[in-house]
């Protein structure tokens, strides 16, 4: 398979954007209110305003293959069974903005069967050691990042959630354009 990179708010050079239907896809995974109206409240507060272009989220995979979205989907909807839980973790920097680190075996072991599935499909970078965090600054100096990383360190204090529901976007050279959502199962009632 071919080299599908691409670039997004973490950086990188893509290749030339091909047609909408062979686009690179993002899957990103949404966290359950209050914390996805937190870290959205986090992203519009420190993002540069230019930038911000898509909500608050956990990137799964950068660069799924866009032809193949049918089968993307039926195996999304085979894992929506249930909602990760997710522990949010201090904030720390990512070079030039912060995140917060996330604990979930639950959603490492998703994402790492999804990886098994797609195997042929992901590039270097889908590739990595996968590292679940929410970015909710980036592109600003380093000593913007740092002080920002002081403010939201100040007092935190880890908190739970669960993963709500997994995103799928079509990358279109810069920006992302949203198409599918799959709502993740929520808990029975006690």
């Amino acid at each position: 398979m071919g080299s599908m990179t691409t670039q997004h708010e973490h950086g990188g050079a893509p290749d030339p954007a091909p047609g909408p239907d062979r686009a690179p896809l993002i899957l990103t995974l949404e966290l359950a209110q209050p914390a996805q109206d937190l870290f959205q409240s986090l992203r519009n507060r420190h993002f540069p305003p230019g930038r911000n272009v898509v909500p608050a989220h956990v990137s799964l995979f950068h660069a799924l293959p866009g032809a193949e979205t049918p089968a993307i989907l039926r195996r999304l909807r085979a894992v929506a069974a249930t909602r990760p839980p997710v522990r949010v973790e201090a904030p720390f920097l990512l070079g030039r903005g912060v995140g917060f680190r996330l604990d979930s075996p639950a959603l490492a072991a998703l994402r790492a069967g999804l990886a098994r599935d797609w195997s042929p499909w992901l590039t270097a970078q889908d590739r990595q050691g996968y590292r679940p965090h929410v970015t909710v600054q980036n592109k600003v100096s380093p000593e913007e990042a740092r002080l920002t990383l002081e403010r939201l360190a100040a007092g935190f204090v880890p908190f739970a959630t669960e993963g709500a529901a997994l995103r799928l976007w079509r990358y279109l050279g810069g920006p992302w354009e949203a198409l599918h959502t799959v709502e993740l199962a929520a808990p029975p009632p006690d």
